[in-house]
């Protein structure tokens, strides 16, 4: 992803307004890279056997999880509030607890887990070669344009942060006290993250179910799509109760 220095260093004047024009349609970055992905490419089995295969979707979903893990404890713990202003970027103070206190960009990070874990899942060439390092360009864009403005507002304070903090691969030593002397908000997690955890589970049954009909056809799959089925289905009610907790602020 990007260099993981304390220190912040000057990147060019086009990088960090690229970086913000990603930043204000970062929500359409996942659906469109989707979309792209199916049009231009199409899903290989490993090693050319659908046997395994499933032990590469088994490693996908496994690196996914721990993205979704990483980004599960930094807002159960210290939460950044980074969905800017008029799709600008924008934050009301320095935040240095919880997993901040270890990486400056650890939801980031969690992100990339995601995205890797889906490419492994889908298995196509191209998503290796340019969809993945697209995405990875993006993120690097929008740290970089986020890093220049924090560093405008906060001026010593950050500058002092980045030189303590790895910008991206967490900082192990000292963690577990960190975590100890903190309150594990699973509310915030609820309301934060119950549509993203749906869906990249939802893209990885649909990406199975659209690899075993396209190597097996429909018949010989079905099996298979009944079970993906029922999984959905519980996917869909659970994503309908906890938005439900949210909008009648039971998880305020």
């Amino acid at each position: 992803m990007t260099s993981d220095s304390g220190a912040l260093s000057r990147t060019t004047p086009c990088v960090e307004r690229l970086g913000q024009v990603f930043f204000g349609f970062r929500d359409y970055l996942t659906p469109v890279g989707l979309a792209i992905t199916l049009l231009v490419s199409r899903p290989q089995p490993f090693l050319g056997s659908p046997r395994a295969d499933g032990w590469l979707d088994l490693v996908g979903i496994a690196v996914a999880a721990l993205g979704q893990s990483l980004r599960i404890a930094v807002i159960g713990y210290a939460y950044i509030r980074r969905g800017g202003i008029d799709k600008r970027i924008a934050a009301p103070l320095l935040v240095r607890e919880g997993f901040y206190g270890h990486s400056r960009n650890p939801m980031y990070v969690g992100n990339f887990g995601l995205l890797l874990g889906l490419s492994l899942v889908y298995n196509a060439p191209v998503v290796y070669l340019v969809i993945l390092p697209a995405f990875v360009f993006a993120i690097w864009t929008i740290i970089r344009a986020e890093e220049r403005f924090l560093a405008d507002k906060f001026g010593a304070d950050y500058q002092a942060y980045s030189r303590e903090v790895p910008r991206l691969l967490p900082r192990l030593r000292g963690l577990r006290e960190t975590m100890a002397g903190m309150h594990f908000d699973w509310k915030r997690v609820l309301r934060k993250e119950y549509t993203t955890t749906f869906n990249w589970l939802t893209a990885v049954l649909w990406i199975i179910g659209y690899e075993r009909v396209l190597w097996g056809g429909f018949d010989a799959s079905r099996p298979l799509l009944l079970g993906l089925a029922c999984v959905q289905a519980l996917l869909l009610v659970g994503w309908g109760i906890a938005r439900w907790l949210k909008k009648t602020r039971r998880i305020k």
